[in-house]
């Protein structure tokens, strides 16, 4: 079969890979197994050499490495690296094509991305559906403005950490053809026809702001800031995570991850991306959903580094 060959496994949810070698049949793999050759594999994984060194270093009659180098390429298992002349006869040096080996019968190939899926959380990949879609992105990501803008003039701190969101949406999902990421000063609410997934509070993104009176649990519009849920939270760890319909776009959603300040936000973002079941532990599919969530600092650096689940 042409092109490259891998070999897949899936660890604890994620997925590792190795260069494989695809064998021509099944009488490949007898051909390779075997005690001497697996060790002649492993000893010429570390460098190419000659059947006289192989010899030499395994302890092996040379003439016994020979018939079992010439087994070893009737498999498809060893490559010629170098050929030079010594007294009248070639000497060959040889290395393994691969230290994997695989045959198929039948090969249906799916794309990578489905193989992504199998392993992936059903629960948060309906949770993050319609946001991606067909295994790309299918949203914009909207962070606030480092700039001083809206009715506080405040500057945007929470904005880069769409960055550790992306880079968690990045495993899931391929990129879009188009540029992902826009500033709230640029996007409007009511023209949008895509889902968005905003970053920030609604003090430092407008478009929060905007999308506030819709969600299930409000931000207080003066001081003191605070999120009101079943209780008035004012913590300044406190974040939220919310996903509603989008109030102007029928067949689209936004997905919120806002504070009361920065470390709040940072506080929505570290749930969900290294703390998704337990945030979503009560999503059902529903089409309004949120948790109020509270960040911690467990090490003592001063840093959000853990988060407990509120609502």
């Amino acid at each position: 079969m042409g092109g490259k060959s891998y070999i897949v496994r899936e660890i604890d949810g994620r997925l590792f890979y190795d260069d494989a070698v695809l064998l021509k049949s099944p009488s490949s793999l007898r051909l390779i197994d075997h005690k001497i050759r697996i060790r002649i594999l492993k000893l010429l994984s570390r460098e190419p050499m000659y059947p006289a060194q192989i010899a030499k270093t395994l302890k092996i009659h040379e003439q016994k490495v020979y018939y079992h180098i010439k087994q070893l390429l009737a498999a498809g298992a060893l490559e010629l690296t170098e050929k030079k002349d010594i007294r009248g006869t070639t000497a060959k040096k040889f290395r393994p094509k691969g230290m994997n080996y695989a045959i198929t019968l039948t090969f249906k190939g799916k794309g990578i991305g489905s193989l992504y899926s199998e392993v992936k959380d059903s629960r948060l990949e309906s949770f993050l559906k319609p946001f991606i879609e067909d295994e790309r992105l299918n949203s914009k990501i909207v962070v606030g403005s480092p700039d001083p803008h809206g009715p506080f003039k405040a500057r945007a701190r929470d904005g880069h950490y769409a960055i550790d969101l992306a880079l968690f949406l990045g495993h899931l999902c391929s990129l879009p053809r188009g540029f992902s990421t826009m500033l709230d000063v640029d996007a409007d609410l009511k023209k949008s026809e895509s889902n968005l997934i905003l970053v920030g509070g609604p003090v430092t993104n407008l478009t929060m702001a905007r999308v506030n009176d819709f969600l299930p649990v409000r931000f207080s519009d003066k001081k003191p800031w605070g999120i009101a849920g079943k209780q008035s939270y004012t913590d300044d760890n406190i974040g939220l995570i919310a996903r509603i319909p989008h109030p102007y776009s029928k067949n689209h959603a936004i997905l919120v991850f806002a504070g009361i300040r920065f470390s709040g936000t940072k506080a929505a973002v570290l749930a969900l991306t290294r703390f998704s079941r337990l945030i979503l532990s009560h999503y059902t599919g529903q089409d309004s959903f949120h948790a109020v969530v509270q960040g911690f600092d467990l090490d003592g650096d001063g840093r959000v580094d853990s988060v407990e689940l509120l609502e």
